[in-house]
């Protein structure tokens, strides 16, 4: 009898429907397939959640995040309806009321305050991708204070990338994953992009080419690196600038791209007697001048047919004015920057820098290739081939979140530009609407007008001193701060200074502080305990010091317990999003993207969209743009507005399907089907650039025009790479005593010495205000793959991944300090102690310890049980560092931030650890549960999906 090879089905009916929408599990935006399934009921629930191959960001690809995304839409954390508090603040006792009464209350303090004073509001929205919405909703009401939380998170690398060449990593470019042979990534947050990374990785492997990781910590991707640089925290700049100094030296640099496509051969004025003494020289019409080799004379940067020349002078007058070039290699080539001079404090050797620096030369210039595309450059010159330098870089938050981030992030893009490596095949590649130079953005505003708009968009890139947010009387204009002498570059905002500004009542008094998204209370904030005692804190008459709090998420987490009123959100799964061109869009180096979520099921609790209820919101306040002419609402919902909004004629949140036919992209009349079009297609709208314009985007006449054509553009704008950041140079000049606004006197000296036009390195600003002969310790935090904000350990698929953080000490510590598995540790900053237990790592630098970051979680919050590992094993080392450094006996508290963007230095934190003998039952510190107005989940989280 033969044997009978039974029957599989390889292709079994998993759903009765697939929905495909955009992933909200981190900020990937990764495209998805939702399976439904009928109930027993007949409604349809999410079944199982997949990969979308058809998507533009993943292809399919999906994370374990991107996978419970399902639990997410089950947690029972969610919150249920609109409340009201009815405890004291922390207490967590709320009722349930309205939402035509929950409205009512907002709209009675946001328009008592709208038509006296507007800035008594603060509003700050958290990880939203909403922020062109948002902003707009600000704008509109009329107070100066709002932003993100880019501010906390990674303006340095943001910031620092716009003002030298247009763009940055992550969401505004990607390495050229097809072509790149030697791969350098910096400090990557592994929870962030990670689908596009793990794909761009692997064919990396695929094809053999090299990776290094440089990076206190080895996991994730720094764990498959072929080679590990285990570099002292906060020293990476200092490492990249002796790269730089390595490559000048061997002459290893990309000379005609430099002339061509940077401000290197731009005349610096030399005149040491002049208030423009180190800015770029401009001829009548306020172009930047160069030296011409062809008739060695001064001649527009961008006049047809020029050759600017990199080692010539212009001497006027006895004075003799150099090339921007000149200053950088005069710099970079001083022994300061060698090798021997840096090696110990970065924690790598000399000859180990001096290798790095050969294999990037090696691989940038020994294996350039050239691609053959004719294309035609802004200067008019017509070019065969596309040269490409096969050396790309990626780095994130952490060489960011420092106090020396910002000049940080200059130094690793201009050493990017030294090689030549940015915009060509094999590097690094922008991603549409980018590349954009600062100037093409807004600056920021703050005028405020009772009852009245601002007078423009609250973000931006400051210019010079005169663009400060500062009053008449030369006060901050913002409450966070941002935007004044002490960090006048804050292009985010400095969201983890609002609570402890507005509670100091520094610079003023506010009335209301609307929040979004922003876990505040925990684990977004430093200095947590102190905020909580802040968001608590009641004046000499018993009132609260913050007047009123409304808070809106959709989950039960720690900051609901500290509101007065809750706007409850809807998971991501039950209403309309716009990962908008206008704010934060899907693109890849080859194409314009955008992309929608959309309503895959109905909420099944009474619950609402912050965007729809923010324009519900505005039409009661009657706020232009959010009214018609005869005052009623504009917009009914957030769909409604994403559809038929435009900020300015023919562009609108959405790129695709725009027009009467739905077959114009980037500019065309309102499409009353749009979302429906884009539901048809996947949930997102791709278009292609022509291969002509797919490198050299900020001189390449063709993507310039294309960009024009699409709307990115008003024009074309071609630019120059700044090597050399003029509107740091004004400050300084403001600094040394020039011009007519002048800053505080206690901060002439640290701008002169860290608002540098070349990158310059100096020590985090913890080093010098803590004993670092005690604190001998950094300590560090890191997002794993499978977490994300503060929802992953509320989610029960992911809490079996990571249900609690222990702190990861070094080989070398943990043997010198006699600790063995199971071990518990008291681990002490400047600012406060935790008592954590211990695990032993054997990929650290020798003097870092780390943990997950935002594992822990407090007793009550999230319907956790109390007893949960996230409650009493998980920690945050968010209770050590503070928004302040510590007192230094000149009088003052320096904010614990970047001095030119007001970044929060996360990682400066430096600690001593010892072993605890009879560990505690639980970490501390051990605040009190609070009360959640959801109560606790169920103890098996379960419900049948379908048949």
């Amino acid at each position: 009898m033969t044997f009978q090879q039974p029957h599989v089905d390889t292709s079994p009916k998993v759903s009765d429907e697939i929905r495909k929408t955009t992933c909200y599990m981190c900020a990937c935006r990764c495209g998805i397939n939702v399976h439904m399934k009928k109930d027993d009921e007949g409604e349809m629930r999410v079944a199982y959640i997949e990969g979308n191959r058809d998507h533009p960001v993943n292809k399919g690809v999906l994370c374990a995040k991107g996978s419970a995304g399902i639990m997410q839409v089950n947690a029972p954390s969610r919150l249920k309806a609109p409340l009201k508090r009815v405890g004291p603040r922390g207490s967590g006792e709320f009722e349930e009321i309205s939402w035509d009464e929950a409205l009512e209350i907002a709209t009675g303090h946001l328009s008592r305050i709208r038509e006296s004073n507007p800035e008594k509001l603060a509003f700050f929205t958290g990880r939203d991708q909403s922020q062109s919405f948002t902003g707009f909703w600000a704008q509109a009401y009329g107070t100066p204070n709002f932003a993100a939380h880019g501010g906390f998170c990674s303006v340095n690398m943001a910031a620092a990338g716009i003002y030298t060449m247009g763009g940055a990593f992550w969401e505004f470019g990607q390495p050229d994953w097809d072509r790149s042979k030697l791969f350098m990534l910096f400090g990557v947050a592994e929870d962030h992009d990670s689908n596009p990374i793990k794909t761009g990785l692997a064919k990396l492997k695929e094809r053999g080419a090299k990776i290094i990781g440089v990076n206190p910590i080895r996991s994730g991707y720094n764990a498959i690196a072929d080679e590990w640089v285990g570099i002292t925290p906060g020293t990476d700049g200092l490492f990249i600038l002796s790269l730089a100094h390595e490559l000048l030296k061997a002459g290893k640099i990309d000379l005609d791209y430099l002339t061509r496509f940077t401000n290197a051969p731009v005349l610096v004025n030399g005149d040491e007697t002049s208030d423009e003494f180190g800015l770029l020289l401009r001829d009548k019409d306020d172009k930047f001048l160069v030296i011409d080799r062809a008739t060695g004379k001064p001649t527009a940067f961008d006049k047809k047919g020029v050759k600017p020349d990199l080692a010539a002078t212009h001497t006027v007058k006895g004075i003799t004015h150099r090339p921007v070039f000149q200053h950088l290699a005069e710099r970079y080539m001083s022994d300061e920057y060698a090798p021997e001079a840096v090696a110990e404090r970065c924690g790598i050797s000399a000859g180990r820098i001096r290798a790095i620096a050969a294999e990037l030369a090696r691989v940038a210039f020994d294996e350039a290739f050239e691609i053959e595309q004719e294309w035609t450059d802004f200067r008019g010159e017509q070019h065969k081939t596309m040269v490409g330098r096969p050396v790309s870089f990626h780095s994130m938050r952490g060489i960011s979140a420092h106090s020396n981030g910002f000049q940080t992030c200059r130094a690793l893009h201009v050493l990017q530009i030294l090689l030549g490596t940015v915009e060509v095949p094999g590097g690094f590649r922008f991603k549409p609407p980018y590349p954009k130079p600062a100037e093409a953005h807004p600056k920021p505003h703050c005028k405020v007008t009772p009852g009245a708009p601002l007078n423009g968009p609250h973000l931006g890139y400051v210019q010079g001193p005169d663009d400060l947010m500062l009053k008449e009387d030369g006060s901050p204009a913002r409450i966070d701060k941002a935007y004044t002498w002490e960090n006048p570059m804050s292009a985010h905002g400095l969201m983890h200074m609002v609570i402890s500004n507005a509670h100091a009542g520094d610079p003023y008094k506010i009335d209301t502080l609307f929040m979004y998204m922003a876990n505040m209370s925990w684990n977004s904030s430093m200095n947590t305990k102190g905020v909580m005692e802040m968001l608590t804190d009641k004046d000499e008459n018993g009132d609260y010091v913050i007047p009123n709090i409304i808070y809106s998420d959709a989950y039960s987490s720690e900051m609901v317990a500290y509101a007065d009123l809750i706007l409850p959100d809807t998971t991501y799964l039950e209403r309309h999003d716009c990962i908008s061109l206008l704010d934060r869009p899907i693109c890849e180096a080859d194409a314009a993207a955008d992309a929608i979520r959309w309503p895959v099921i109905e909420p099944d609790r009474d619950v609402r969209g912050f965007q729809s209820v923010l324009c519900d919101l505005g039409a009661r306040l009657g706020m232009a743009g959010f009214v018609n002419d005869d005052g009623s609402a504009k917009y009914k919902d957030y769909a409604d507005y994403i559809v038929n909004h435009e900020r300015k004629p023919g562009i609108g949140p959405l790129s695709g399907f725009r027009g009467e036919n739905g077959d114009e992209f980037g500019r065309g009349d309102v499409n009353p089907d749009q979302l429906d079009r884009y539901i048809e297609n996947g949930g997102f709208a791709v278009h292609h650039i022509p291969e002509e314009a797919a490198f050299y985007k900020p001189w390449n006449n063709a993507y310039q025009d294309w960009a024009v054509k699409t709307g990115i553009y008003d024009a074309p704008q071609p630019y120059l790479f700044n090597l050399y950041v003029e509107p740091l140079r004004k400050f300084q000049l403001a600094a040394e005593g020039h011009g007519h606004r002048q800053p505080p006197e206690h901060l002439r000296e640290r701008i002169k010495e860290t608002l540098d036009p070349l990158p310059v390195w100096y020590p985090p600003f913890e080093d010098g205000n803590v004993d670092t002969g005690e604190f001998t310790v950094h300590a560090l935090t890191q997002r794993p793959m499978a977490m994300y904000h503060s929802w992953g350990t509320q989610n029960a698929w992911l809490r079996q991944l990571h249900g609690r953080n222990p702190m990861y000490l070094p080989t070398k510590i943990f043997t010198e300090k006699g600790f063995e598995d199971g071990d518990w540790a008291r681990v002490t900053s400047a600012h406060g102690e935790i008592t954590v237990p211990v695990a032993h790592h054997g990929g650290l630098n020798d003097n870092t310890i780390w943990t997950w970051n935002a594992i822990g979680k407090r007793k009550g919050a999230w319907a956790l049980d109390e007893g949960a590992p996230e409650a009493t094993k998980g920690f945050l080392l968010n209770h050590l560092i503070h928004e302040l450094q510590p007192p230094k006996g000149d009088g003052l508290r320096w904010a614990n931030s970047d001095p030119v963007t007001g970044q929060a230095a996360w990682f400066d934190l430096r600690v001593k650890i010892e072993k605890v003998d009879g560990p505690p039952e639980n970490s501390q510190p051990d605040f009190d549960p609070i009360k959640s107005p959801v109560g606790k989940g169920p103890e098996n989280l379960a419900w049948k999906v379908g048949k």
